[in-house]
C-alpha cells in the first residue's frame, strides 16, 4: 500500500496526524473528536460510513492512518505509553503504541481491520483489551496476537 502522508510516518508525527484528523472530522462531518475514550465510538461510526459507501482501505488509507493515530493518542493520554516504530512486517503501518505493562498495541491496524471486517472488529473492545498484560501487536493478517521479535524504536 502506497501512503501519501502530510508528515513522515514516524513516532513524532503521530500526534500531528491525530490533530489533523480531528480538524478534518469536524469540518467534514461535524464530528467532535475530543480525545475521550467515548470518542472511539465516533471513529467507529466514521469508518463504518466508509465501509457502507464501499470505500476500500487503499482509497482512504491516509485517513485511516490518521484515525489510528487519533486512537493511539487516546491510548497514550489515558493509559500512558509512547509511539514506537516497528518493522513493517508486523502490520500494515510500522507505528505502534507501547503501553506500560501491556506491550505493543497497533491502533492504526485496528482502524484498517474495522474497515475490512466491520463491527466484528471493535476498536472500543481492542482499546479496552490494550490495558491487559497479554495485549500484543496483531500480525499482518490481523488474526491473533503475536510478539514483536525486534525491539521497537520509541
Amino acid at each position: 500500500m502506497q501512503l501519501h502522508m502530510k508528515y513522515l510516518l514516524e513516532p513524532a508525527s503521530a500526534p500531528r496526524l491525530a490533530a489533523d484528523i480531528v480538524a478534518a472530522a469536524s469540518d467534514i462531518s461535524d464530528a467532535e473528536l475530543d480525545y475521550s475514550t467515548d470518542s472511539i465510538g465516533l471513529v467507529e461510526e466514521i469508518v463504518d460510513g466508509f465501509r457502507s459507501d464501499g470505500v476500500t482501505g487503499g482509497e482512504v488509507a491516509e485517513s485511516l492512518v490518521s484515525f489510528g493515530c487519533y486512537v493511539g493518542e487516546i491510548l497514550i493520554r489515558h493509559g500512558g505509553g509512547a509511539w514506537c516504530h516497528v518493522p513493517a512486517a508486523h502490520g500494515a503501518v510500522p507505528l505502534v503504541v507501547e503501553v506500560p505493562g501491556s506491550g505493543l498495541c497497533s491502533p492504526i491496524d485496528w482502524v484498517f481491520r474495522r474497515l475490512e471486517h466491520g463491527p466484528a472488529v471493535s476498536i472500543r473492545g481492542l482499546y479496552a483489551q490494550a490495558g491487559r498484560a497479554d495485549a500484543r501487536v496483531p500480525g499482518p493478517e490481523g488474526a491473533g496476537n503475536h510478539d514483536v521479535a525486534e525491539k521497537p524504536e520509541c
